[in-house]
C-alpha cells in the first residue's frame, strides 16, 4: 500500500496537500522547506519541479520557477537533494512538473530514481490519458508509483470516470478552468463538485487552483477529501522572512483555530 492510500485510510477528509517549488527560495532550501511544512501539519508535499514554460500555473508559480531555474535547479540536481530525505520527510510526497524536462530526462530512468529517492507519485499534467494508458503508465506502474490525473468543471462525466480509473492515490479536481493562483468561487462550482460526488469513483478527491486560506480550505473540504494549496504557500515563502518563520505562520493561519 502507497503512502498516499495509507494517508487517505487512517484520514479521509481535511488533507491538506501544499504545494512548493524546488529550489525556491533558494537552491537549498527544497528540504528545509519540505520538514518545515511537515513539522507544522501538511499531511502532503506537492514538489514542483520548475519549468520555463508552465502551462498550467499562474504568474506566482511562473515566478518560483524562474527564480529556482536561475538558482540551479534541475531534475538532476533535485535527486540529488532527495538522496536520503526520507530520513527526515515521512510524509507522502508527489512531484509535479511537465513533460519535456522528464522526456528530456529519459521517462523510464526517472521514475526509476524518482522511487529510488522515496517519492510517492507523479502529477504530469500535460500528459494525455490516452498515452499514459498506451505508452507511459507501464512504466508508472512498474515502479510502483501513484499518478494523479487532473479533471476540470468542463470534464465530460464519462471523462472524469476515465481519468479516475487511470489514476492512483487521489484524483486533482481543478475547481477552475483558470491557472493557479487565480481566485475561485467553490460555491460557484456546486453542480460540478455534486457531479464528482456522484460519480463513484474509486479514488478520494482533493481540490486545487484558488485555495488560499482557512476559510477556501474549509469550503474545499466540505465537497471533496481535502484541498491542494500552492500560489498563497509561494507568495508567503517569498516575504523575506526565515523558511520557518514563513512556513509557521502560514500553516498557522490554516489550521489553527
Amino acid at each position: 500500500m502507497s503512502r498516499i492510500t495509507e494517508l487517505f485510510k487512517r484520514k479521509n477528509e481535511k488533507v491538506l496537500n501544499i504545494y512548493c517549488t524546488a529550489g525556491f527560495p533558494e537552491l537549498d532550501s527544497t528540504l528545509k522547506v519540505m520538514k518545515e511544512l511537515q513539522d507544522n501539519g501538511a499531511d502532503m508535499i506537492e514538489l514542483g519541479m520548475p519549468y520555463s514554460d508552465p502551462l498550467a500555473d499562474g504568474p506566482v508559480i511562473q515566478h518560483s520557477s524562474t527564480i529556482a531555474i536561475a538558482n540551479g535547479m534541475t531534475i538532476a540536481k533535485l535527486f540529488e537533494q532527495l538522496k536520503d530525505f526520507r530520513s527526515i520527510i515521512h510524509v507522502p510526497v508527489i512531484l509535479m512538473g511537465y513533460m519535456n524536462p522528464v522526456l528530456q530526462y529519459g521517462f523510464e530512468k526517472f521514475c526509476k530514481e524518482a522511487v529510488a529517492a522515496g517519492i510517492d507519485g507523479l502529477i504530469l499534467p500535460d500528459l494525455p490519458g490516452y498515452e499514459f494508458e498506451t505508452e507511459y503508465g507501464a512504466i508508472v506502474k512498474k515502479y510502483g508509483l501513484d499518478f494523479i490525473f487532473l479533471v476540470t468543471p468542463e470534464t465530460p462525466g464519462e471523462r472524469i470516470k476515465k481519468l479516475d480509473e487511470l489514476s492512483s492515490g487521489f484524483l486533482y479536481a481543478v475547481s477552475s478552468s483558470a491557472t493557479t493562483g487565480k481566485d475561485s468561487n467553490l460555491a460557484d462550482q456546486a453542480d460540478y463538485f455534486k457531479k464528482l460526488k456522484n460519480s463513484q469513483l474509486k479514488n478520494p478527491v482533493l481540490i486545487g487552483f484558488g485555495i488560499k486560506d482557512k476559510q477556501s480550505f474549509e469550503a474545499a473540504c466540505t465537497h471533496a477529501n481535502g484541498a491542494i494549496i500552492g500560489s498563497a504557500f509561494i507568495k508567503a515563502l517569498d516575504n523575506k522572512g526565515t523558511v520557518e518563520s514563513s512556513v509557521k505562520q502560514f500553516m498557522d493561519a490554516i489550521l489553527v483555530s
